[in-house]
Formats: C-alpha cells, sequence, structure tokens
C-alpha cells in the first residue's frame, strides 16, 4: 500500500526512541532512533520491530519513547504578533 492510502487511513509518522543496553559494556545505554508509519495507539510496525530486536539482537532494551505526528491535516494559519525591521 502507498504511503499516501496508510496516511489516508489514519496512520501516522511515528518516532520511537530506543535506549538500550551495550552488549559489551551493559551498564552504558545506547540511543537508537527509530521513525516509520504506523497507526496509533497500537502500533503494530513498531511492535513488530521491537520482537525482531528482541530475538535477534544482542542489545537489552531498556526504554522506549514514542511521539506521532499526523502529516495530512487542515492548514493552519499563525498571525505574527511582533514585526522587526533590518537597515
Amino acid at each position: 500500500m502507498s504511503t499516501l492510502a496508510l496516511q489516508m487511513r489514519d496512520w501516522r509518522l511515528t518516532t520511537a526512541e530506543i535506549l538500550y543496553h551495550m552488549p559489551d559494556h551493559p551498564k552504558l545505554l545506547q540511543t537508537y532512533v527509530w521513525q516509520e508509519l504506523d497507526l496509533a495507539p497500537e502500533f503494530p510496525t513498531l511492535r513488530k520491530f521491537l520482537d525482531f530486536w528482541s530475538r535477534n539482537l544482542e542489545g537489552k532494551l531498556h526504554s522506549v519513547r514514542v511521539a506521532n505526528a499526523g502529516l495530512i491535516q487542515p492548514p493552519r494559519v499563525q498571525v505574527a504578533d511582533t514585526l522587526l525591521h533590518l537597515h
């Protein structure tokens, strides 16, 4: 299915900040940023990725922070309250 078709079905750009323990140094945390279109609030694509990570990669997951935003939205108008002139 195309990206536009997914967005029309309310799939949103989802970003996950994944903190994991480094395999060679378990007391150190490393960051990985994952970004994909996904369906909130279940996040099936992210869950599939995290399941893959847990099964196949050595770095044990510490935490995951998730944010998402709809890419197709009605236009917004914001009026500036300050006007500056440069010479």
